[in-house]
């Protein structure tokens, strides 16, 4: 379960307080799926930075998997990143020296994990996400949904406790799109992992147990259908 309590980020710029976000809570119970909608420049990417451990906050505080992100020391917060959150973008951001599979197995080599293991879970994600015979291929010879689900599986495959995805459809045409987000909801439904993405899309927002709105550095609930 992930929880944030009275997070806050401001930052100075000239000589004046910008206040980003404020007072934010936020509870992500485990295997539930969370979309944040709001406009662009709203912070939802720097809330995202902060649940991911990326950025620190000005003021509260996160709680995850046991572990409350201030009390940790840097080194021991990136090791805990790297243990129980995985990250989504919408460029992809893999590896383009890196083959398939070595894109995938990235975070397994970071935890070194025995081959034994990463040879188990890379064969599997490799069926999950449908590429079995294009491990060896580079993310150049990839289509644009092909390299979304190989990003899919380099975040899933270290079993985090929390998915984070920014607008991991937002490359993709609706066909395809649709398509990656069966994937993202599905297995990340089947490992109970707490997903929250970060969408401009209202097909994306739909396919949620819940939508949140972050408005003026403030996060809401959203209870009625927005305006697309």
């Amino acid at each position: 379960m992930l929880t944030a309590n009275h997070l806050q980020y401001a930052y100075a710029e000239a000589g004046h307080m910008q206040v980003v976000l404020q007072d934010i809570n936020l509870q992500v119970t485990q295997g539930e799926r969370v979309a944040l909608v709001g406009s662009s420049g709203s912070g939802k990417s720097t809330l995202l930075n902060l649940l991911g451990g990326i950025d620190k906050p000005s003021a509260g505080d996160i709680h995850l998997a046991g572990q409350t992100f201030s009390q940790l020391t840097e080194p021991a917060l990136t090791l805990f990143r790297r243990q129980h959150i995985g990250f989504i973008y919408q460029q992809f951001n893999l590896i383009p020296t890196l083959t398939v599979a070595e894109n995938i197995l990235l975070p397994l080599e970071l935890l070194e994990l025995d081959p034994d293991t990463q040879q188990q879970r890379l064969n599997y994600w490799l069926s999950a996400i449908q590429l079995p015979k294009r491990a060896q291929a580079f993310p150049d010879q990839l289509s644009g949904g092909e390299q979304q689900r190989v990003a899919i599986a380099r975040a899933l495959i270290h079993q985090p406790a929390l998915v984070l995805a920014d607008e991991p459809t937002g490359n993709l045409d609706a066909k395809t799109g649709a398509l990656v987000l069966d994937l993202l909801f599905e297995l990340s439904r089947a490992q109970q992992q707490s997903l929250l993405v970060v969408t401009h899309s209202q097909v994306v927002a739909e396919r949620a147990d819940r939508v949140l709105l972050l408005q003026d550095g403030c996060l809401q609930p959203v209870t009625q259908s927005l305006a697309w």
